[in-house]
């Protein structure tokens, strides 16, 4: 934990820099399972001080990952309790660095352009019997690749790259191998239960933060009564006692309440034994703010990963308005409401009409209108990897970088403490 704050210190207050550290990002994506649980997240990145369409340069961002991120600090504060999932050059295999990464937490990656050899061929199957997991990336069938087909865990097929037929075919001349398949690029919940259906264990792609609406589909009752709280706590001119009363007819958000402020994550002194208590030692924002989260973890039974998309935006946008004197709750609301369609398969405007936002935050999570819009836009294109499209608020990648972090580390002990 300590390495981690110092990290964002030094990059988003510009103090001198750690002398190991290079200027790169890292992002992630999620990979899930055919149950919508996270299996892991293939780690992504990029650096000032090298060239990834380079050989050298693409080894070189491989050891920088492992040595300045993965082991400075942790693999548990990027992936949480999931597999890494690593690109490796044929550089890499030859110097056999995924010897240095623990076995049982990583997948090792064979990027797609690799040329095979016997060298390579001996290299990966060593991994293997020492226990690593072995996946090939952006598959191709050829016969180059069948003595590594036959030490492979995973497949991963780009979907994106071949059409639905040709994709189905490859998946059934994959099954005599003992593999798992990966689909990767999934755009729609259609095309994921296709490949489901197809025989894929495990998909990769942003369908499952998008909503899956069914014409006809009407919010459930549990969710209009979680929508009907999360109305009355975010009236703007709630009041303190009117704020205990909301939140203390609601028995199981009451207990809930006072059990996560009562936990290790937020060290309060004095056990809190009521709502009004919570109030006073907490202030309103910050209770509003967890009724806010824990009430949207009841909304449904959506994958985890929806909710930890969302925790990690509205702790992005709230750090990003820190960075520019901007009102952190606020940004904070944008953030984590802006994911509310996927929560409740309808869209987003349909969403929000429940809850009674001001106008500015509404023109901030649908149109990405305002500074406040630009921040949200920053937080979901570094979600989704788009780095050339980050043009928030004038800051420096690799602030916005260690802002990512941060705010992952920081859902992952949301996550843990709900």
């Amino acid at each position: 934990m300590a390495k981690f704050g110092y990290y964002f210190r030094v990059e988003t207050h510009h103090h001198e820099r750690h002398p190991g550290m290079a200027d790169f990002l890292i992002g992630r994506q999620q990979i899930l399972n055919k149950n919508l649980e996270t299996y892991g997240y293939e780690i992504l990145f990029r650096g000032s001080d090298f060239d990834l369409d380079e050989a050298q340069g693409a080894t070189s961002a491989t050891n920088q990952v492992i040595t300045d991120t993965l082991l400075e600090f942790g693999l548990n504060n990027i992936v949480g309790q999931g597999k890494a999932f690593i690109n490796f050059t044929s550089q890499n295999i030859i110097a056999k660095t995924p010897l240095h990464l623990p076995r049982e937490r990583i997948v090792v990656e064979i990027l797609e352009n690799v040329v095979i050899d016997g060298q390579i061929i001996d290299h990966v199957r060593e991994f293997s019997q020492q226990g690593y997991s072995i996946a090939l990336d952006d598959f191709v069938y050829s016969d180059d690749w069948i003595p590594l087909l036959e030490i492979a865990d995973i497949v991963k097929l780009d979907v994106l790259e071949m059409d639905l037929d040709d994709c189905l075919q490859l998946i059934q001349r994959l099954k005599p191998y003992r593999l798992k398949i990966l689909a990767e690029k999934v755009e729609t919940h259609q095309q994921f239960k296709a490949l489901k259906k197809a025989g894929c264990d495990y998909f990769q792609g942003f369908f499952f933060s998008r909503p899956n609406i069914v014409k006809g589909r009407r919010i459930g009752v549990n969710q209009a009564a979680a929508l009907k709280l999360i109305c009355a706590i975010n009236t703007p001119d709630v009041h303190f006692d009117e704020l205990g009363e909301i939140v203390s007819r609601d028995v199981g958000l009451s207990y809930k309440l006072l059990h996560y402020i009562n936990s290790a994550f937020f060290s309060v002194p004095n056990k809190v034994k009521s709502i009004r208590h919570a109030i006073t030692c907490l202030g309103m924002n910050e209770v509003k703010r967890w009724v806010n989260i824990l009430t949207l973890a009841t909304l449904s039974g959506k994958p985890h990963a929806i909710l930890q998309n969302s925790l990690v935006r509205g702790k992005m946008c709230e750090l990003l308005a820190m960075e520019i004197g901007a009102e952190k709750e606020r940004y904070f609301l944008i953030g984590m409401f802006s994911n509310l369609d996927a929560l409740l398969d309808v869209s987003i405007d349909e969403a929000l009409t429940q809850l009674p936002l001001p106008r500015d935050v509404t023109k901030a999570i649908i149109d990405h209108k305002g500074t406040a819009g630009e921040a949200l836009d920053c937080a979901i294109h570094y979600e989704n990897w788009e780095l050339s499209k980050l043009r928030c608020t004038g800051l420096p990648q690799k602030t916005i970088g260690a802002i990512y972090l941060q705010s992952i580390h920081w859902a992952n002990q949301v996550l843990g403490s709900i």
